[in-house]
């Protein structure tokens, strides 16, 4: 989970509870500064997709539980929301559930002038992602070494006429 480690962490422990209770996993944690304002954003996921009505019930379900035990000091927003259709691979569970699944990674420093890599997860091991492009070349990456790895569920081709 991204964002301040204690923090995070703390906030983790008090919703989770929280989100199992309504069928609910989190999917990620960040605390974050955007200009003057915090925002603590809460990822969920669940077979089937996450509907609005899942983010404002866990939002309802967290909210006292958070001000009472006051994990965080300053002033923040809450936000509580769906990771999306690209959503980011984060932990080892996360690329483990979707060994097979399209992907699309950067990488922090260019391999030959190129950053960006789209294909198939083929396998995830020990902060390895191995990956076949779309031309059947298998490459391997370190998670270290990227900006984000993320589903790559857009299809491009539903914009053509």
């Amino acid at each position: 989970m991204a964002g301040k480690g204690n923090t995070v962490s703390r906030v983790a422990e008090i919703v989770t509870p929280y989100a199992k209770e309504l069928g609910l996993e989190i999917w990620d944690i960040r605390f974050v500064k955007e200009g003057t304002d915090w925002y603590l954003r809460i990822f969920i996921d669940k077979e089937g997709g996450v509907s609005i009505d899942d983010c404002v019930d866990l939002t309802h379900a967290i909210t006292k539980p958070l001000d009472d035990a006051d994990p965080i000091s300053q002033s923040y927003l809450l936000e509580v929301s769906s990771p999306g259709v690209e959503r980011e691979l984060i932990t080892d569970a996360h690329f483990e559930k979707f060994i097979g699944s399209k992907i699309m990674l950067r990488l922090i420093r260019p391999i030959d002038k190129v950053r960006d890599f789209g294909g198939t997860l083929k396998s995830y091991e020990n902060g390895v992602i191995t990956v076949e492009l779309q031309d059947g070349n298998i490459l391997e990456f370190n998670k270290k070494d990227t900006s984000f790895v993320k589903l790559d569920d857009f299809d491009i081709n539903m914009f053509k006429e």
